[in-house]
């Protein structure tokens, strides 16, 4: 039943965290993942290396659960979209945007502005300036 593909998306349909649940191959499913993280973000982390690099579905993530940058490939964490939803979300979560995304005042402003402690994270350069 793990991986029956309507099985899991009804139980998707009720909870997000069924996620956890399912096979790994619908764990690669771009569908199957947007259904759990509507309403269980964080089941991002369950993502194939695949879907972590997904930018729309990381754009989704991150914006609903901003910790969600952490699972992100690295390549997304150094995508200005993708770390300014995380940050506008969770501002703290900087610390795992690439270091020229730590250096940006736009993105530095947005992180700062969710919340102060993110100050920790930015550039040593940019601290400089502040």
């Amino acid at each position: 039943m793990q991986d029956d593909e309507d099985i899991v998306k009804e139980a998707l349909t009720q909870d997000g965290e069924a996620l956890e649940f399912a096979s790994n191959r619908l764990k690669g499913n771009k569908e199957i993942l947007t259904l759990a993280i509507k309403t269980a973000p964080w089941t991002i982390c369950y993502a194939s290396d695949k879907l972590k690099a997904d930018k729309e579905l990381m754009l989704n993530a991150c914006s609903n659960y901003g910790q969600a940058l952490y699972f992100a490939s690295e390549e997304l964490r150094d995508d200005k979209e993708v770390v300014a939803a995380a940050v506008k979300n969770k501002g703290i979560i900087i610390k795992y945007a690439s270091y020229r995304l730590r250096n940006d005042k736009e993105i530095v402003k947005l992180a700062l502005d969710q919340d102060q402690k993110a100050f920790q994270f930015i550039s040593a350069e940019l601290k400089k300036e502040m």
